[in-house]
């Protein structure tokens, strides 16, 4: 007997290359009897969310991962190819290295296979007046002109355009943009980058007030806790070019776990990123499978210990959730006190 899918929303990290991980995790969840309603996701994890959305499984974003070639992202145009001056020009006047229309292109690709091109093609009927969950995905980015997140489609309509009538690929490259790396969407005069700068994790979009019906998981890639000293200094500086990326390195990436409240911890899973950063689009196949297995890896352990009630009971029974720290601090009350020596 076929039992019923356990039903769950889903929201995904950003973090470049190592978005493989939430794929191997997904493949566990989807193992598991899980089936998406309410995706999200910011960067690499809104083209996660959006395949998914559209109607990818797991397995198969595995075989379109195994296929590419990251390193073909990297798409200058014909004037960024002039050796020492072309990047140059590029970031001072395009404001970003590389087109990303190949990645633009890829997406229109693999959405078209599945017949969505706009938004209009991810509506959930069941929730047509509810803004909040109409359309099946959701995507962040950011409007640096403006100051402001921006959660798409809904919030195109400030941009005198219809949220239904946005193209999905699009709103993609907007969340993906990474500062300095892509050149970043222009829209209405205003320039519109990866949604990491204001909100790179944003797991409790779809909670309403009362006990939900379903959870959210939340897909996040963390930094290893064994990391070798070595490995602390991941972007070293030799001057105001690597300083630059740096800082942006340090403000989009270095959102480890620990700063989470435990409300949000409790229903996410903390994928290892292998110490591989955002930008590295040169990954080996090995790489490319380690990252993998650490998000199947990570979502096992989750699972094993994961829930619902238990999570309804503890954080939306209506009394205010205690913070980590706080929780820390009744620990550390509780603990036995060393008699001093003599």
């Amino acid at each position: 007997m076929k039992h019923k899918p356990l039903k769950v929303d889903g929201v995904f990290e950003g973090g470049g290359v190592k978005g493989i991980g939430l794929v191997g995790a997904v493949s566990v969840i989807e193992e598991a009897g899980y089936e998406f309603v309410n995706l999200a996701g910011t960067s690499a994890g809104a083209i996660v969310a959006t395949l998914l959305a559209a109607g990818y499984t797991a397995a198969e974003l595995k075989q379109i991962i195994n296929s590419l070639d990251f390193a073909s992202f990297q798409d200058l145009s014909p004037l960024g190819r002039i050796t020492g001056l072309g990047p140059i020009f590029n970031l001072l006047f395009r404001k970003g290295l590389y087109e990303g229309d190949i990645l633009l292109n890829l997406m229109r690709k693999l959405l078209a296979e599945k017949h969505i091109h706009t938004f209009r093609d991810l509506l959930l009927p069941e929730f047509a007046n509810e803004d909040r969950y109409r359309f099946r995905v959701r995507l962040i980015a950011s409007d640096i002109s403006r100051g402001r997140m921006l959660v798409l489609p809904q919030d195109i309509k400030d941009y005198g355009m219809v949220p239904e009538d946005l193209e999905v690929a699009l709103a993609i490259r907007m969340s993906m943009s990474y500062p300095f790396f892509f050149i970043p969407v222009e829209l209405k005069k205003c320039y519109i980058v990866d949604g990491g700068m204001l909100s790179n994790f944003p797991v409790e979009l779809f909670d309403s007030p009362g006990v939900p019906e379903w959870p959210t998981f939340g897909f996040k890639l963390v930094m290893s806790d064994q990391a070798s000293p070595e490995q602390f200094v991941r972007h070293p500086i030799t001057g105001p070019f690597s300083q630059l990326a740096a800082m942006f390195y340090t403000a989009m990436e270095a959102h480890d776990a620990y700063y989470l409240a435990n409300a949000k911890f409790v229903r996410t899973i903390p994928i290892d990123s292998l110490m591989i950063q955002s930008t590295d689009f040169n990954l080996s196949e090995q790489q490319k499978e380690d990252l993998y297995q650490s998000g199947r890896k990570a979502a096992q352990d989750f699972l094993a210990t994961w829930d619902f009630e238990a999570y309804k009971k503890a954080y939306r029974n209506g009394q205010p959730v205690p913070t980590r720290r706080e929780l820390v601090q009744e620990a550390a009350r509780r603990r036995p006190r060393q008699k001093e020596l003599p």
